[in-house]
């Protein structure tokens, strides 16, 4: 097993990572920003080192920093959690390259998904269902661009090849629109992800945001661990994620579920991973592959009863699986709302210092949080500063759990979203299950002018 990994994130995924090695008996060294110095991983963690200043281009996001930490500690891996270089092949390239072990999927790998069109093509080759759409790069040729959409028909999207987390897209609805769209989203992306390289598909206007939780030593063998729903959603970022999702039947997940077992083993996938689709009229299109760790893998966690960070440590240390699909079983429902530092009616980032917190308790609740009474809040990052997450045996039973926690949980000295999320698990649409993923947004749209009428 591995001896001692360096956690290269912050916040709640940097302490889940350092318990899941504690756990394992693994030494930790945390690193950190001028910033996150008083981060609750940082005290807890067997070493620290400081690699740069508040701004994440200069931390986080500074890989000889972080590769220098690996060096002086003596630590045999890097542990990137989500975000930050999680999804950066060259990082885990300049990790191997540099002596130490990437906890995650090989460089190539990453980069094969990073990009959106050749991520496609692997899918489909690997006989995976995928949107209808251009097959490839838009090229310059307008009367071309136009027979695409024209055959997939509208309305359809367009999509930076280097893009991801929502950003980089645009919906299109008619013809004369068409051109002037590509043209702005190649701008965009050039700008935003250095790849001006786009691509068209069918938009999907009424679909559900369904990801499927995968396992794989790299060796040959892979597992799938269900599906969560992530549909949820404000400006294509998650808000509230289930497991499973309602609706989808113990045939369709075996389905689906082997399609992407098989994808990961064609592929020589390593570590954990997430195949994200939209799921409309009982079908499943394959949209992205995440290839790291997700903010909502607790759920999995939930229903599953396997440690996901701590299969992640193992696959890295060069174990095959120790699960076999027939392992796998689903007990009752998660849920989980994300906490962020912010506005629950603007959504304008909230951060300062927390004067009192307290968390809820009670049968099947779990909260991961970085916070503490008396840590402030920096301006620099997300303002996600936790996650609740409740278990029950049932959908109903886990919702009413969530509400009950919801008001328990006690956060003053900034603004968070807690009001927001509590009136999602209220929302009869939501209590019913099986919304899409414009949802939220048009519940967000009722609110906001309900209170306007109000003024």
């Amino acid at each position: 097993m591995l001896d001692k990994v360096v956690i290269a994130n912050r916040g709640e995924i940097a302490l889940r990572i350092l318990r899941a090695c504690h756990a394992m008996g693994i030494r930790t060294v945390a690193v950190h920003s001028t910033a996150d110095r008083n981060l609750k991983h940082v005290a807890m963690a067997d070493e620290s080192v400081c690699i740069g200043p508040a701004a994440s281009i200069d931390s986080y996001l500074n890989m000889p920093a972080i590769i220098a930490a690996a060096e002086v500690t003596d630590a045999q891996a890097i542990h990137p959690g989500y975000g930050f270089l999680s999804e950066n092949a060259d990082f885990a390239e300049r990790v191997e390259e540099s002596g130490f072990i990437f906890i995650g999927p090989k460089a190539e790998t990453i980069r094969l998904m990073g990009d959106k069109v050749e991520a496609i093509r692997a899918m489909q080759a690997a006989g995976v269902p995928c949107v209808p759409g251009s097959g490839g790069p838009l090229g310059d040729d307008e009367a071309e661009n136009h027979r695409i959409a024209e055959e997939i028909g509208y309305p359809v999207i367009v999509k930076a090849a280097g893009g991801g987390g929502g950003r980089g897209m645009r919906v299109v609805h008619t013809a004369a629109a068409l051109i002037n769209s590509i043209q702005t989203t190649q701008t965009e992306a050039k700008a935003a992800f250095g790849n001006d390289m786009v691509y068209m598909e069918k938009f999907l206007e009424n679909p559900r945001h369904v990801e499927i939780q995968v396992l794989a030593d790299g060796q040959g063998h892979a597992i799938h661990l269900g599906e969560r729903d992530c549909s949820m959603q404000r400006r294509h970022q998650k808000v509230v994620e289930e497991a499973p999702a309602p609706g989808i039947t113990p045939e369709q997940r075996a389905e689906i579920g082997k399609v992407c077992v098989d994808a990961c083993i064609n592929i020589g996938y390593r570590g954990a991973g997430t195949f994200e689709f939209l799921y409309e009229n009982g079908r499943f299109y394959f949209i992205e592959m995440n290839t790291r760790i997700q903010v909502e893998h607790p759920v999995t966690e939930m229903v599953t009863g396997i440690d996901l960070v701590r299969e992640q440590l193992r696959i890295a240390a060069g174990h095959p699986l120790s699960l076999r699909q027939e392992d796998i079983v689903l007990n009752g429902h998660a849920i989980e709302c994300r906490i962020n530092a912010e506005d629950p009616e603007s959504f304008l980032p909230s951060p300062g210092l927390v004067t009192h917190f307290h968390t809820p308790g009670g049968p099947g609740v779990r909260v991961d949080s970085h916070v503490y009474e008396g840590y402030r809040v920096p301006p620099n990052y997300d303002s996600m500063i936790g996650k609740l997450i409740v278990h029950g045996p049932d959908r109903e039973t886990a919702i009413a759990r969530m509400r009950v926690a919801l008001s328990e949980m006690v956060v003053d000295g900034i603004k968070t979203n807690v009001p927001l999320q509590q009136r999602i698990l209220a929302d009869a649409g939501f209590q019913q299950g099986g919304q899409n993923i414009h949802y939220l947004e048009k519940r967000l749209r009722e609110h906001k002018e309900s209170h306007l009428a109000v003024r």
